[in-house]
């Protein structure tokens, strides 16, 4: 991921906008404060530019964690209130506990059950009882199609980038699959780059979710997405841990 999250990190207010997020955000927002009305504290896992926090800052605390430092530094520009730190999903330990977990899109890079379960077990060990853990995969298999998209913008300093991305069908039992982008960017004074890398996802059956929620010990409520988004809306998971007696 070292083209995407490394080498264009820079780049990435022009390749997703902040303002493109802030429906998407509400909607985790709606459903956070239903599920945990009292909640303050919120850890995001895999948080990366820190386009979804930064419509979340004004009702949560948030400690924001990524494996690249780079779309960290991104973050701190639009987040400064925000607490960042490098880790990964899978292994992170903060010794400290919060009112509600995220893990929005990067959920996708756990492409193998044991990933997803290293994540899950990551957002039970860092929740006070009774809290909270909403995971907003872009990918379940029952839900999985085929799609493309293309986009990009110019900065006012004469930067700009393009970008075409492209997931092609699955094959049959297959649970992984890729997101080919391809990238053409340009600086001042110098030539135009190209920039190729693909992207493997999880496409985890809804059981197979499920499953590992209930292993992990969350109490699991798969949620249907509202979104005024031209697509299909997504699943959500949401999972409880225990209450203490």
């Amino acid at each position: 991921m070292n083209v995407f999250y490394e080498t264009l990190a820079p780049f990435w207010p022009l390749l997703s906008p902040v303002e493109d997020y802030e429906e998407e955000a509400g909607e985790l927002r709606r459903i956070l404060e239903e599920a945990a009305p009292s909640g303050r504290s919120l850890l995001e896992l895999g948080s990366g530019g820190g386009h979804v926090a930064h419509h979340l800052t004004a009702r949560f605390t948030m400690t924001l964690t990524d494996v690249s430092a780079s779309m960290l530094a991104m973050s701190r520009r639009i987040n400064p209130e925000c607490e960042h730190i490098v880790g990964d999903m899978r292994t992170l330990s903060l010794a400290r506990t919060f009112d509600a977990v995220l893990a929005h899109d990067a959920i996708d890079y756990m492409t193998t059950e044991e990933d997803l379960l290293a994540a899950l077990t990551t957002a039970h060990r860092h929740l006070v009882p009774g809290g909270v853990a909403l995971f907003a995969p872009d990918h379940v298999l029952e839900r999985f199609a085929p799609s493309s998209d293309a986009g990009g913008d110019d900065a006012p300093d004469g930067r700009g980038i393009r970008y075409l991305e492209w997931s092609p069908p699955l094959s049959p039992g297959e649970t992984v699959g890729v997101t080919h982008y391809s990238f053409l960017v340009r600086e001042p004074g110098q030539p135009v780059r190209s920039f190729y890398e693909a992207h493997p996802f999880g496409a985890h059956p809804v059981a197979t979710w499920l499953r590992l929620f209930e292993r992990v010990g969350f109490t699991v409520e798969p949620i249907e997405e509202r979104t005024g988004e031209d697509r299909p809306p997504r699943l959500f998971f949401l999972g409880r841990k225990a209450a203490l007696r």
